[in-house]
């Protein structure tokens, strides 16, 4: 992530124009860059937006979950540029990218998506089926505001997603990412999903995006560099406990209501260190809770590796506090 906290990204008042495909493609396509990754699945394609000259680019977090390395390729430059993901909220499906090795790029303009209504017209602008080259570009209509969806790419796997703006620009596998574009040419939304339940893998008519505002909630979250449950930032901070949820039984013998019960504590981890014995429970990271196990993972990656946070926990003596400089490790 940046080595600093950034200023925020603030988006531009909307306006409106007569919709010319060509000529907002014109307009946007040089700070549209196509994502390619290499999963343990093998590989994907997707999209991602410009936002800084410098290479932060704006993307959805299922194009790059999982990913072993990814590489961008940004039009009127030749080959291929690395890039990491600097963070990202898989609940807003929103990721950060830095691009490496890069100066003086495009970046595309967004605007507020606050006064999004039915019936404006929208162009959709991507890396369709992966394919590469110039961006495919689609038009439509908003077809309607703060939808609600539960997106898949099969195999079980599936999200939430909510306050979406749907719209009828067709759209195919690999522009997720990719600007939803009002009539002037200002990026008002990110393509994130097709199809009534927001499947991800065939061409739609029906494609969902997340609005300009959250998706710059998000960024400008990131940029701040302050610490946020939402956020999970790469390399993740590492404890070293392996837990488990507690029983009633658990719970009521050590005067908890919920927490993270630990069943292990590998040697030479940050929790070793600290003294964090097996079979205490996490109640707090900081100031933040800990219900159960499914919630030590989130508050962890609030932070990054080498800083320092106060771990809560309970055992047979008491409750006690100490001080853990996580450790990093790459997802």
């Amino acid at each position: 992530m940046p080595s600093e906290p950034q200023a925020p990204i603030q988006p531009a008042n909307p306006s409106t124009g007569t919709l010319n495909a060509q000529a907002i493609a014109a307009k946007v396509d040089p700070a549209v860059v196509d994502i390619n990754t290499v999963t343990g699945l093998g590989t994907a394609a997707g999209t991602g937006m410009i936002l800084t000259s410098s290479g932060e680019v704006l993307t959805n977090n299922h194009v790059v979950e999982g990913s072993s390395s990814i590489t961008v390729t940004i039009a009127g430059r030749s080959g291929t540029y690395s890039a990491t993901v600097i963070a990202a909220d898989p609940t807003s499906d929103v990721a950060l990218l830095q691009i490496h090795g890069v100066s003086g790029l495009p970046t595309v303009t967004l605007a507020s998506s606050a006064g999004v209504q039915v019936g404006d017209p929208v162009v959709a602008i991507g890396n369709a089926l992966g394919a590469g080259g110039a961006p495919s570009v689609t038009q439509g209509t908003v077809t309607a505001i703060d939808q609600s969806i539960t997106a898949s790419e099969g195999g079980g796997k599936t999200e939430q997603l909510t306050g979406l703006i749907q719209a009828d620009a067709t759209i195919s596998p690999g522009d997720s990412g990719g600007p939803l574009v009002n009539s002037a040419a200002q990026v008002i939304g990110m393509i994130t999903a097709g199809q009534a339940q927001g499947f991800r893998s065939q061409v739609s008519t029906t494609d969902y995006a997340v609005p300009s505002d959250e998706a710059l909630r998000v960024v400008n979250l990131i940029r701040s560099g302050q610490a946020s449950s939402e956020v999970i930032r790469t390399p993740l901070s590492y404890l070293g406990v392996q837990v488990r949820n507690l029983t009633a039984a658990q719970a009521q013998q050590l005067g908890v209501s919920g927490g993270a019960l630990v069943v292990g504590v590998p040697a030479g981890t940050p929790a070793e260190r600290a003294g964090i014995p097996q079979d205490s429970v996490i109640t707090a990271v900081n100031s933040t809770p800990i219900t159960d196990s499914a919630s030590l993972g989130p508050a962890l990656h609030a932070y990054q590796p080498g800083q320092k946070v106060s771990i809560t926990y309970v055992d047979q003596g008491g409750t006690h506090t100490v001080s853990v400089t996580l450790a990093g490790v790459n997802p």
